[in-house]
């Protein structure tokens, strides 16, 4: 049996949940999941330019399973674009942090 997955820490609400390519309606799409720390972890690591070892730290996850979490977002990411298919970013488990509070959320 494995071993449960650990919440990840995440700070970054995003406002836009779904995004598709011009031109083709959604019926015809295929689309790609994201999940919410999937997008985090490449939000601070590709866009802010942080380290993995503070995203990792950050995010409360060793730096291997950060690299982990970070190579499926980009591929998710790379099939998207490539393929033309939708990105859907919903689930994941992870808690939100607020004002140094966290809220947890379980949701796949």
């Amino acid at each position: 049996m494995p071993r449960p997955k650990i919440c990840r820490r995440i700070y970054f609400e995003p406002n836009v949940t779904y995004f598709k390519p011009a031109g083709i309606t959604l019926r015809d799409l295929q689309e790609v999941v994201l999940t919410k720390e999937e997008l985090e972890s490449v939000r601070l690591v590709d866009y802010e330019n942080a380290s993995q070892n503070k995203v990792s730290k950050k995010m409360n996850v060793s730096q291997p399973t950060l690299s982990r979490i970070l190579s499926s977002a980009r591929k998710k990411i790379a099939d998207a674009v490539v393929n033309g298919k939708a990105i859907k970013i919903h689930g994941g488990i992870y808690e939100m942090a607020n004002k140094n509070k966290f809220f947890k959320k379980d949701s796949i």
